[in-house]
């Protein structure tokens, strides 16, 4: 894992290994030795000097103005939610002392929502945690319950991993949407433990790590391939929670009136617990049952 000391270093040198010359108009002239540009290279691009651009990568310059960082951000390709990202590791914080994991609490009102509603939901924390979820989303994935990570799961259940026909975009999108989720906040024991376990047990995921990528986790269409009802599409959303920082309602939904929405409700139907048969015979307590026979 990198060092959070020279979070801005890091980025800006796993970003600048990912740009090649022909995508910034540099002609390749014989064997290049580095991956992607050269500290030189983005210097001049960006307009700055070598030996001020070095010292950002080594993190000896911690206080580059907002108009270096969106020259770098350009010459490094970035889009807005890596811009942002930036940005971000440009303004610092102060250091602080190390702090024990917090546990998120979900308010008793969101939780009971979750629980009442007709489509798969669960509620997570900033690091992937779910925290609740509803019987329906663990229909869709046994490892959508309380207790479960997301990121863990992806990189390191097979089971998981068979759900997505495209898994491994799917563990990019949300190792880039970890990073996104996490942002500077990277001297808590929760993030600290998830990154190192992953990093040992998952090459793939260190692989990805390395890369910086990052973007934001919104809306989109996710595509599984589910055990009981096959191929399905439903669309993700990802709500914030009022009053209860880094917590996000997640929340699936097919498109109305299509085969996805007919696979889903097969699904929800299997998930219902079987109700006692309504006694017609019982005593009316409201007043409003059948009249009693007419005298004859």
């Amino acid at each position: 894992m990198s060092d959070e000391s020279n979070l801005l270093g890091d980025y800006v040198r796993a970003r600048r290994e990912l740009v090649t010359p022909e995508q910034v108009g540099i002609p390749v002239l014989g064997v290049r030795r580095v991956p992607g540009l050269r500290r030189e290279e983005v210097a001049m691009l960006a307009g700055i000097s070598a030996d001020y651009y070095l010292r950002l990568e080594q993190g000896r310059d911690r206080n580059p103005s907002a108009q270096v960082l969106e020259s770098l951000a350009r010459v490094l390709r970035l889009d807005d939610d890596a811009t942002a990202y930036l940005l971000r590791l440009g303004a610092g914080k102060p250091r602080r002392r190390r702090r024990r994991s917090r546990k998120e609490t979900v308010p008793p009102g969101i939780a009971k929502l979750v629980a009442t509603l007709p489509l798969p939901a669960y509620v997570e924390d900033r690091y992937f945690d779910v925290l609740v979820a509803n019987a329906l989303a663990t229909a869709l994935s046994p490892r959508l319950a309380a207790g479960g990570n997301r990121l863990r799961d992806v990189f390191l259940d097979p089971a998981e991993q068979a759900l997505h026909p495209d898994w491994e975009d799917a563990a990019a999108g949300m190792v880039a949407g970890f990073r996104q989720s996490v942002g500077t906040d990277t001297d808590d024991p929760r993030f600290i433990e998830l990154v190192g376990e992953l990093s040992l047990a998952s090459p793939l995921f260190s692989r990805l790590w390395a890369r910086h990528d990052v973007e934001a986790c919104e809306g989109t269409p996710k595509r599984l391939d589910h055990p009981q009802v096959g191929d399905l599409w439903l669309n993700r959303e990802r709500l914030g929670i009022s009053g209860a920082a880094g917590l996000m309602l997640v929340i699936h939904h097919p498109d109305p009136d299509s085969d996805n929405a007919d696979k889903l409700a097969l699904l929800a139907l299997a998930t219902r617990t079987p109700t006692a048969p309504r006694d017609t015979h019982a005593h009316d307590r409201t007043g409003l049952g059948a009249s009693p026979p007419a005298d004859r």
